[in-house]
């Protein structure tokens, strides 16, 4: 068997999981009352596939971009400036305001903010500092973590209502998700998708790295920065819709990686996106029928995932010696 049908029958396979783990989500104790099942379980599942899409492929270009492995869209301070937004929307104008009240207000803006942040750092970089995409890096880096300590601040000085409800916010959840927000969502996140899929060949040249894609014939500089607008897109539609997610799309990317053993981008999003929404179905369901609602989704995630990328990092620092 060649290399390339080994592959995809890997990516079929991971469908194949994928599909039976939604089977088993949408049946297990569902008793025959399907309007309900597919009321509330379907909203959740719709949920569930956009936020793996979107930290899976965003986290594979964005390491296509980086050169790094190691490296995640988080690190600019998406999240940190979504856990800012909230904090200082109920620290200013309190939980009655409309915008703390209205979950479409609240996702329009506070994606927005993030948008606006993104565009800003990577405007300011790409004209005046072009190329030079770890000093972007560095400076998100830099950015966020002074964001987090003024959050902290604000935190420290809010009532204790207001921080309690804050809290509620302040971890991914799909059980609180609008049906509304979800039909928004789709709409912007496909046509980003598909922008990205039908330049995969061109991830494909930028993967060589920077010198041999210039010779190539590829616009880097104008290329990386379409890719950034994209993937502050799908992580500001993520984060907006559940809320932060850290470790997801590290971990879908690099277990992508492992299992496939391939450049191609084409094989890389699907057989990240059939893991990662397979991952997130299976963490759904230990949520609902083994902890019975006593723990939230992203603490799994975030301990999965933190435990993982803590291996990669072990596993990086054993291949340098």
């Amino acid at each position: 068997m060649t290399k390339n049908r080994l592959v995809y029958r890997k990516v079929l396979i991971m469908g194949g999981i994928m599909i039976v783990l939604m089977f088993l989500y949408m049946t297990i104790g569902s008793r025959g009352n399907w309007s309900y099942i597919v009321s509330l379980r379907g909203k959740k599942i719709v949920a569930l596939i956009l936020v793996s899409i979107c930290s899976t492929v965003a986290t594979i270009v964005f390491h296509t971009i980086s050169q790094n492995r190691i490296l995640t869209p988080t690190i600019i301070g998406m999240d940190t400036l979504y856990i800012f937004f909230q904090t200082i929307v109920l620290f200013s104008l309190s939980h009655f305001h409309a915008i703390a009240q209205n979950k479409y207000w609240n996702f329009f803006l506070s994606g927005m903010a993030m948008m606006l942040f993104s565009l800003v750092l990577y405007g300011l970089f790409f004209k005046l500092y072009p190329g030079r995409i770890y000093l972007l890096l560095m400076t998100g880096l830099i950015l966020g973590t002074c964001l987090r300590s003024l959050t902290t601040f604000l935190q420290v000085l809010m009532e204790p209502n207001e921080f309690l409800l804050l809290q509620s916010r302040l971890f991914a959840s799909f059980n609180r998700v609008e049906v509304g927000l979800v039909g928004i969502s789709i709409g912007i996140v496909i046509p980003t998708i598909l922008y990205i899929f039908l330049h995969r060949r061109s991830l494909d040249v930028l993967h060589l790295g920077r010198a041999q894609a210039i010779a190539l014939g590829l616009g880097v500089d104008r290329f990386n920065l379409k890719l950034f607008i994209m993937i502050s897109l799908l992580t500001a539609v993520s984060t907006a819709l559940v809320g932060p997610v850290m470790f997801l799309g590290f971990l879908g990317a690099n277990v992508s990686y492992k299992i496939f053993e391939t450049y191609e981008h084409s094989i890389l999003f699907l057989g990240g996106c059939f893991f990662t929404i397979s991952f997130v179905l299976l963490g759904q369901m230990m949520i609902e029928h083994v902890f019975h609602f006593q723990t939230t989704l992203s603490v799994v995630l975030e301990f999965v995932g933190g435990s993982y990328f803590l291996y990669v990092l072990l596993k990086e620092r054993e291949v340098i010696k």
